[in-house]
């Protein structure tokens, strides 16, 4: 490509990002999308199905990288560029309103509060089941494992939470309440993980309870998906990536910077699911879902159902 062909590219990049991120309403001369699908169930329903397609693009990505630290890093790069593109553009489209949720000025804040919290979570729980249990290594250290987990779990942490909380959770929340949104997108998310090879009911529950709740909880408080995103993939980094357990009964995937070995009683180790199914893994959890909760009540971000939700 010629120099001014990449700048054209580039140029033209840079406009349809700032377009699909911009805190701008969107221009009245634009399409708008036909009576059927703008009621809140419609929308959910259309948004979870488009997005359901990118979380398979995310999976089939992740599989073409294979274990390659330099691919899967690429691959989670793409799959959060297209998850981002794609909700930003069915929001602007679907709902005619600015993507609020995605702002850039509050990205950098919300993603390294996540990582902060998610990292210090994991790392309590870890610590919890090795204290009370047993938790050890063998093997050697990769850092191009740890590298392939980076990738990988950038491009799950993004498709997961712009499909559970920008899209189940949220438009649920309009036509029912926070408190019933997060109800049922806990219970839909521990259900979706019931997929997992090695899934258990009680880890499904568990992870009901640490994702869909704490998470849910989470977006509710800041109204942002940055901060549930960095919080949900620096815990499941820490989870594979860093401390090398298996996360949510995947046994058989990519492994970290080392290769951890649990041993005890499965309601303080998780068993076969992973640490996820700990008992400390519910409760270390719990508190900031407690706390994010506390927060979106004072600030008056506990939302009853809207009577016009459903026009």
């Amino acid at each position: 490509m010629s120099p001014q062909g990449a700048q054209s590219l580039k140029d033209r990049t840079t406009e349809l990002v700032r377009e699909l991120f911009s805190q701008e309403s969107p221009g009245a001369g634009r399409r708008t999308p036909p009576a059927w699908l703008r009621p809140a169930w419609a929308r959910l329903v259309a948004m979870v199905v488009v997005m359901a397609v990118v979380l398979a693009f995310g999976a089939g990505a992740r599989a073409s990288a294979g274990t390659n630290p330099f691919l899967n890093l690429v691959a989670g790069a793409l799959v959060v560029a297209v998850a981002l593109s794609v909700y930003a553009a069915l929001v602007r489209f679907l709902e005619r309103r600015p993507v609020t949720e995605l702002a850039p000025k509050d990205a950098a804040l919300g993603l390294r509060t996540g990582v902060v919290i998610g990292l210090g979570l994991f790392t309590a729980t870890i610590a919890l089941v090795a204290l009370c249990a047993d938790y050890g290594t063998h093997g050697g250290v990769s850092v191009g494992g740890a590298l392939a987990v980076l990738g990988l779990m950038t491009g799950v942490a993004a498709t997961e939470e712009l499909l559970f909380r920008g899209v189940v959770f949220r438009l649920l929340e309009e036509m029912t309440g926070t408190r019933w949104a997060l109800a049922i997108s806990t219970v839909a998310f521990g259900a979706l993980h019931l997929l997992n090879p090695g899934a258990t009911v009680w880890g499904a529950l568990a992870v009901g309870i640490e994702g869909g709740l704490m998470l849910g909880a989470a977006y509710a408080a800041t109204r942002s998906l940055w901060l549930p995103i960095g919080l949900h993939f620096a815990w499941n980094f820490a989870e594979s990536g860093l401390f090398g357990t298996t996360v949510s009964g995947n046994e058989d995937a990519q492994t970290g910077l080392v290769q951890g070995v649990v041993d005890g009683p499965a309601v303080l180790t998780g068993g076969d699911f992973g640490p996820e199914a700990s008992l400390f893994a519910i409760l270390v959890c719990l508190v900031p879902a407690v706390l994010f909760l506390r927060a979106a009540k004072r600030r008056g971000d506990l939302r009853p159902r809207r009577a016009s939700s459903a026009r």
